[in-house]
């Protein structure tokens, strides 16, 4: 893991089309704003866990049921589909 230092106002980049900027420092909590191309998925890391999770329990009931399985992680060329259908969705 890389570690870096960075003051309010100061980017850093990741690749060429990525550029993260330190907002806000306050406390123990830090802002930070994100420039990137559309076509490049951006989530907060718990969501993306929660999204793989039942992406991961779909395909097990989709293999068990002998359809075809499908991708665990979300990825920019899927539909999106809304965070609270993501983690309300009920059995079928």
């Amino acid at each position: 893991m890389l570690v870096l230092s960075r003051k309010p106002g100061e980017a850093l980049r990741v690749g060429d089309d990525v550029e993260i900027t330190v907002v806000e420092v306050k406390g123990d909590m830090v802002r930070l704003g994100i420039d990137a191309p559309r076509n490049v998925s951006v989530w907060r890391k718990e969501l993306w866990l929660a999204i793989v999770a039942e992406n991961k329990k779909a395909a097990e009931e989709a293999a068990s049921a002998g359809e075809v399985e499908i991708p665990v992680a979300p990825s920019s060329p899927v539909k999106q589909a809304k965070v609270t259908d993501l983690l309300v969705k009920k059995k079928k």
